[in-house]
């Protein structure tokens, strides 16, 4: 499928979703490196500069990715079918429709993925838990906290995802608590349980702080930007040593890498 909108284009488009999804009570949010570009207004000149971004009308995205409640499959399914026209894969339906549904712009401009529940890729994130609904707390995307576990969560990451994680840190402050902020608590709750997912997250931090050095020396950041980011990787590398960790880490712990700790992903399911 060939992009053929901008960035700005492919951006109003996911938020024009959301925002009739949320007329119509139907929840929906933002996921992946779009939700990233979204939540990190105003550092367009980084991403960019990184190579992370399109230029002039050639867009970078080529598709949205948006989570929802799987208790809301049929709302979902009446607004992007019947509102919007989009055309859904009937063969995606029938292999995980249960999980996850995709569909096309009815011009073949761009692809549409939602997921429902839980991101399970190479490690698992649950957006709603008895008693916690997560994709109430930010809007149009999911949290900031959850964009960085979705960027962490992966076993084999490449430099896009990297630079990711530079511009969504180099955005967002650190500390603890829901809000516009990287939540060390809500992350150590869930690193701290799962010692396969720590082991990937905690690699992850320090690529991103090899790669900065990297971007660094060829000038595509600058000193404080290189500072920033580093001071936010440890910051949150010490808060999940010093955690306190489960059982159910600690048991997984003692049987170390000679498992395999994170799940395979399918280039299709992907």
């Amino acid at each position: 499928m060939i992009n053929q909108m901008s960035d700005e284009e492919i951006i109003s488009e996911a938020i024009k979703i959301v925002n009739e999804g949320e007329k119509r009570g139907v929840i929906l949010r933002i996921l992946g490196a779009l939700a990233i570009r979204i939540h990190s207004n105003g550092l367009e000149a980084l991403h960019k500069g990184l190579g992370r971004l399109g230029e002039n009308t050639k867009g970078s995205f080529t598709d949205i990715d948006l989570i929802g409640y799987s208790s809301q499959r049929a709302g979902v399914r009446e607004l992007m079918e019947k509102y919007f026209s989009f055309v859904i894969s009937r063969q995606f339906l029938l292999l995980y429709g249960k999980e996850r549904l995709v569909y096309y712009h009815p011009d073949n401009l761009y692809r549409v993925d939602i997921f429902f529940d839980k991101l399970s890729f190479s490690h698992e994130i649950q957006f709603r838990k008895k008693g916690s609904s997560r994709l109430e707390l930010d809007s149009p995307t999911i949290t900031v906290s959850d964009l960085l576990l979705e960027k962490l969560q992966i076993h084999q990451i490449n430099e896009k995802d990297i630079k990711d994680i530079i511009v969504l840190l180099r955005a967002h402050d650190v500390g603890e608590g829901e809000g516009d902020r990287i939540n060390l608590q809500y992350i150590s709750n869930i690193l701290c349980d799962d010692w396969g997912f720590w082991m990937d997250a905690t690699e992850n931090l320090r690529k991103t702080m090899k790669y900065a050095e990297k971007y660094f020396e060829r000038s595509l950041i600058s000193q404080e930007d290189l500072s920033d980011v580093n001071n936010k990787c440890l910051k949150i590398l010490d808060y999940l040593e010093e955690c306190p960790k489960t059982k159910n880490w600690e048991k997984r712990a003692r049987k170390g890498v000679k498992e395999k700790y994170w799940r395979e992903v399918e280039e299709l399911y992907r």
